[in-house]
């Protein structure tokens, strides 16, 4: 039987180490010094955005954002920042007779970017689009919504278990822990990772996935 596969962005299918290098240079930092904030952010269970605020205390994340898009240094997205195994994966489950679906925090932006890139997906939508995020039961609800599929029959792919594997099991979905980016190897052990129906190194694990 078909389902719909729902894919997070940051560190599922996107790497994210062009995104924080392009921060580091704009805030004129060592890449491996805001890198390591990231980290240490990440295993307090903090918003990653505060590693931004310890290296400059005060800033207003929404105005540097916009000076940078207006500086042209802004979000870009290419081939070269999709994990090897995404194209083929999406592309395999779509030819066995599911929906692929990506959605996850981005900005409005990001969609536009990962729309230019023709993945092998049936659609594309981020919590800017949607005016939510990630963990609220809103955006899952959305996500529903935006599947046209019974929530048993919908699995979100994501790295991070808060974010992704709790609030997705909580709304009636399935859920694969992948572990890769910071968050999925940091919290690859937890409890919540270890809640999800299925935990995966690859994407390319989910044509496995039946019943």
């Amino acid at each position: 039987m078909s389902r719909t596969f729902v894919f997070d962005v940051g560190e599922t299918i996107v790497c994210d180490d062009r995104y924080w290098a392009s921060w580091a240079a704009w805030l004129d930092v060592p890449t491996h010094t805001l890198s390591a904030l990231v980290g240490a952010v990440v295993a307090q269970g903090r918003d990653n955005a505060d590693a931004l605020r310890l290296v400059r205390p005060g800033i207003d994340v929404g105005a540097e954002y916009a000076a940078r898009e207006a500086a042209g240094r802004g979000e870009h997205i290419e081939e070269s920042d999709l994990y090897p195994d995404v194209r083929p994966a999406l592309a395999a489950l779509r030819a066995a007779g599911h929906r692929v679906l990506i959605a996850g925090n981005q900005t409005r932006r990001v969609a536009e970017l990962l729309r230019a890139l023709a993945l092998p997906a049936d659609g594309i939508a981020t919590s800017g689009e949607w005016g939510v995020a990630k963990p609220d039961s809103a955006f899952f609800a959305r996500l529903v919504e935006f599947a046209g599929a019974a929530p048993e029959r919908i699995v979100y792919v994501g790295d991070h278990p808060a974010n992704d594997v709790i609030p997705a099991k909580a709304a009636g979905l399935r859920a694969a822990h992948v572990r890769r980016g910071p968050w999925g190897y940091l919290w690859a052990d937890d409890p919540a990772a270890a809640s999800a129906d299925w935990r995966i190194t690859s994407l390319a694990e989910l044509i496995d996935i039946t019943g």
